[in-house]
């Protein structure tokens, strides 16, 4: 993957990648939120025990294991921002 700019993006236009990436963050976070919003309404309506019971279990394991990545990538996200943050308190 092509390394973005590290120069500030409030002083400058994009370049087409930076629009691709901000447009695919966007969509990100519509995803999540609509994913987050199902499984709430999932959680208030149903019990566990029936959500197992009525689910495609090998695919509602497929799930997991993509949430599971999912979670595994913004912990590795978050991580990043806080050493970065560190670093730039010590500087």
């Amino acid at each position: 993957m092509k390394k973005l700019s590290n120069q500030s993006v409030e002083s400058r236009a994009l370049q087409i990648d930076e629009v691709r990436l901000v447009s695919d963050l966007r969509i990100m976070h519509a995803k999540v939120d609509e994913l987050y919003q199902m499984v709430s309404n999932l959680k208030r309506r149903h019990h566990e025990g029936d959500i197992h019971k009525y689910a495609d279990q090998p695919v509602l394991n497929e799930d997991i294991e993509h949430v599971d990545d999912i979670y595994l990538w913004f912990v590795s996200l978050k991580d990043e921002l806080r050493r970065q943050h560190l670093m730039s308190r010590k500087k």
